[in-house]
């Protein structure tokens, strides 16, 4: 009997313990940017109006007197209890993004959609970021990299 007891007391301690350590899913790893938005004169914001689980039009401005360059590439990543964590793509194998750039002239604003769906699925309730590289081309072959995000609510 008071192995049973003992046996029982150890059970839910070691719950308490578990459910108290903020286990997340092991496929949700923690953002890869430390730095973001840090370009003087540019900015993403996403259009509320647009923003479903699935897809999403964000404006870039560039109120600069550069002229920067941005692709196709982005991720996604959820803020989970204060903290970004990358949202795992829903495909097995590799994939790969159109190779194109789009030019951001000084004093320009240009809208970006995405559908998103082919590589993440239907987002959840929550709250994310869209995360999107852009270039400052300083000479023919070198550029300085930077990342932008927009964040929304999927509700």
């Amino acid at each position: 009997m008071k192995s049973y007891i003992c046996l029982l007391i150890c059970m839910v301690i070691s719950l308490t313990l578990l459910s108290g350590c903020g286990i997340t899913n092991s496929d949700w790893e923690p953002t890869l940017y430390e730095t973001v938005n840090n370009v003087d004169g540019v900015t993403m914001v996403s259009l509320e109006e647009t923003v479903s689980s699935t897809g999403l039009t964000v404006a870039l401005e560039n109120t600069s007197d550069k002229e920067y360059i941005y692709g196709e590439y982005f991720s996604l990543e959820k803020n989970i209890n204060g903290r970004w964590y990358q949202v795992p793509v829903s495909i097995d194998g590799n994939y790969g993004f159109n190779d194109i750039g789009y030019i951001l002239a000084s004093s320009d604003v240009k809208e970006w959609t995405v559908d998103w769906s082919w590589l993440y699925g239907n987002l959840n309730t929550g709250e994310y970021r869209i995360v999107k590289g852009i270039l400052d081309g300083r000479t023919a072959g070198e550029y300085d990299k930077y990342h932008l995000t927009a964040e929304f609510t999927v509700d």
